[in-house]
């Protein structure tokens, strides 16, 4: 395939763009950590919103939407539960045969926050795809696709950055590594220009895996951990942010009505 010449700069510099939105959470490195603690909690309510959302609201309606086979998609999407299933086994197994020597190594990282980089990453690496055939399909709706990206990243990657730290990172360290797995848009932007064939056809198993990775975290390893904070204060305020992270997705789809041709 040819391309005009500036076109892989530009779906590069999208990409960027893209992975930089992960930097939303940097404010949690100002916040004092007796507050920080407190707002947590809230972060990962977040996360859990803005996941099950993704899923539910983006990427299986995206699957189906290629595949054609609601079937096929809800049973992409089990493999996905499954995938992620062993996945946290193996992390877990390693975990658990980690040797310490202190006995109170309060700095472990836990299955969940190793879990979320696992599944953020895949989804990163899913939207490169679909930035790189956007830009491919018309530079403009390349365009417009980074930004209705950047606009479903952003709460994520501060739900992400809470969940992290939840997990075991010290703040500097969750929003490193959250930039970190950010970066795997510019490895699929990549994959998709020298291999654009394989990358479009792979994201009709690409997305409801993603998808059921994302349900499965959410589930799993996030939810319980906030039934740990049960006073009536968490009850109504994860409820509230749980509920307005699945909201800003629904309004997400609303938002690339407008944007999208």
């Amino acid at each position: 395939m040819n391309l005009p010449s500036d076109l892989p700069s530009s779906i590069i510099g999208a990409s960027l763009l893209v992975s930089f939105s992960s930097l939303s959470g940097l404010f949690v490195l100002w916040i004092k950590p007796e507050k920080l603690q407190k707002i947590v909690p809230y972060l990962v309510a977040l996360a859990v919103g803005v996941l099950l959302g993704d899923a539910f609201i983006h990427l299986i309606p995206d699957a189906v939407a290629r595949q054609g086979s609601v079937s096929t998609v809800c049973l992409m999407t089990l493999l996905g539960v499954f995938v992620f299933f062993v996945l946290e086994k193996i992390v877990r197994w390693r975990h658990d045969h980690t040797v310490d020597f202190s006995n109170q190594d309060t700095n472990t990282i836990q299955p969940m926050a190793k879990m979320n980089l696992v599944g953020d990453a895949i989804h990163n690496f899913v939207d490169g795809i679909l930035i790189t055939g956007s830009f491919l399909t018309d530079p403009i709706l390349g365009v417009t696709t980074a930004f209705a990206i950047i606009a479903h990243e952003i709460p994520q990657k501060i739900g992400d950055v809470g969940a992290l730290i939840y997990g075991g990172f010290s703040p500097k360290k969750a929003v490193l590594y959250n930039f970190y797995c950010s970066l795997t848009v510019v490895v699929g932007a990549i994959f998709t220009l020298f291999l654009s064939q394989i990358a479009e056809s792979s994201l009709v198993f690409l997305l409801p895996i993603a998808a059921g990775g994302f349900i499965y975290i959410a589930t799993t390893d996030m939810m319980p951990a906030l039934h740990e904070h049960s006073s009536l204060r968490n009850l109504f305020g994860q409820t509230a942010i749980l509920a307005s992270g699945i909201a800003f997705m629904q309004s997400i789809v609303v938002f690339e009505q407008f944007l999208l041709p």
